[in-house]
């Protein structure tokens, strides 16, 4: 047993034993102020401004005072909390800080839990959390697909509290220099999942998926086992053919995708287009901050040929939306998909990019940006404008907004212009290199 005079110490501030006991009555009535009241041998009653109540066991270990809190009044009476205080007593006469007693019995009752805690429904319940911070219902859907892909097989019936490093390792070790964006990005995923489990209690201790400081000396990192991976995109000498052959298509899907590369836009920002954002007057589109990429309001100068899309749109009762679906609905990321797919040879792919890669629908931003820097002189900044890209220069991203409106004006007009040409193969049709530019 530790020796008491040493080890802990309570009472009121007068001395071990002077104060005048509480009663039940005295506790009932109990109004602010003063804010404490003793009931002797290191009890006391907290009361506050608004009349709330409360228990705390106040103490001197090896010359530091602490406080434990009991509990609320009346759920913790004066009887109940008489008991808590002479509990926390015997503990300090034995030698045992109550406060870090009651920790490590909280992390105890934890680690229980965790034990029925997998790493499935960790990861199921830290997407629910977070799905509605989301931009939109793809970005959980990749998570989900990812998950179950790669981590779930390995290590997704495991209690969470149990996973090591070794168990990360088995997950991204197989994919990491075969699927090296891939892995990354579960890499991030597994460690997001085992900090919130940790922020839960349910697991303690380093997070085994950490990148830096640990992972890091184990991995490569990406950029040494591949080269960044692009969307495949179409060479921009076949967008003139290309649009020909879209133009044919129907479905509100194909005028969607035209409209898409005709604005150099992403497709959530075209499929999710409301009427409200267009300002046909204006010829100009306002997409909201909270549908952009970077979390900034873009305009985006509609030309001729886009005017043209919305003005032949049939009209969908009950629908906002520019292109709804067939139901109302927003158009999915596939159905814009499928129709790169329709227009593909039944042998060999129709559309590919330089290296003969099936064309995708974000490819297309890639195809206006080669253009636009290979056949144009507009000066960068506008380009990159219009691609709704933030520039890394502040002089350039300082540059006025009225007068990049004008300049990508007229890009988005050369542009149009230049995916109706019907080009003779080996021919070159420079835009704007003396004048439009200017």
């Amino acid at each position: 047993m530790a020796d008491e005079s040493k080890f802990a110490q309570w009472g009121s501030r007068k001395g071990k034993h002077t104060a005048k006991k509480l009663t039940a009555r005295a506790v009932a009535n109990a109004k602010f102020p003063p804010r404490r009241r003793s009931d002797g041998n290191g009890l006391y009653l907290n009361t506050d401004k608004a009349g709330r109540k409360s228990w705390v066991f106040v103490y001197t270990v090896q010359g530091r005072t602490r406080e434990m809190g009991l509990g609320s009044y009346p759920t913790v009476s004066l009887e109940e909390a008489r008991r808590l205080a002479a509990q926390a007593r015997q503990q300090l006469r034995n030698g045992t800080d109550p406060i870090e007693a009651r920790k490590a019995q909280e992390r105890a009752k934890a680690l229980d839990a965790a034990k029925a805690m997998t790493f499935d429904e960790c990861a199921a319940a830290y997407i629910q959390a977070h799905r509605a911070g989301w931009k939109n219902a793809k970005h959980a859907a990749q998570w989900e697909s990812t998950l179950a892909t790669y981590a779930s097989p390995v290590i997704g019936k495991l209690p969470v509290a149990a996973i090591d490093k070794a168990m990360v390792l088995k997950v991204l070790e197989p994919i990491w220099t075969a699927k090296p964006e891939t892995a990354s990005r579960l890499r991030g995923r597994i460690e997001a999942i085992l900090d919130w489990a940790s922020a839960r209690e349910y697991r303690f201790g380093d997070n085994p998926a950490r990148w830096k400081g640990l992972l890091d000396k184990l991995l490569p990192r990406r950029s040494k086992v591949a080269s960044v991976q692009h969307h495949p995109a179409l060479p921009y000498a076949r967008i003139g053919e290309f649009m020909a052959a879209l133009r044919q298509q129907e479905g509100m899907a194909a005028r969607a995708l035209e409209f898409l590369i005709l604005t150099a836009a992403r497709s959530g920002e075209v499929r999710g287009a409301t009427w409200q954002e267009i300002d046909l007057g204006k010829r100009l589109w306002i997409i909201p901050a909270e549908r952009m990429k970077a979390g900034k309001e873009h305009h985006v100068p509609l030309s001729d040929a886009a005017i043209g899309i919305l003005e032949r749109l049939p009209g969908i009762a009950e629908s906002e939306l520019v292109f709804p679906s067939p139901r109302g609905g927003m158009l999915s990321d596939m159905t814009l998909t499928a129709v790169l797919r329709r227009m593909q040879g039944d042998v060999a792919p129709a559309w590919t990019d330089a290296f003969g890669e099936p064309i995708t629908v974000h490819g297309f931003r890639s195809t206006f940006r080669d253009w636009a820097g290979e056949m144009t002189a507009y000066p960068r900044e506008v380009i990159e404008h219009a691609l709704a890209h933030q520039l890394r220069d502040k002089a350039e991203a300082a540059y006025q907004r009225g007068t990049l409106l004008a300049k990508r004006r007229r890009l988005m007009e050369d542009w149009a212009a230049y995916c109706s040409m019907q080009k003779i193969a080996g021919e070159v049709v420079p835009i704007g290199k003396s004048t439009t530019a200017a």
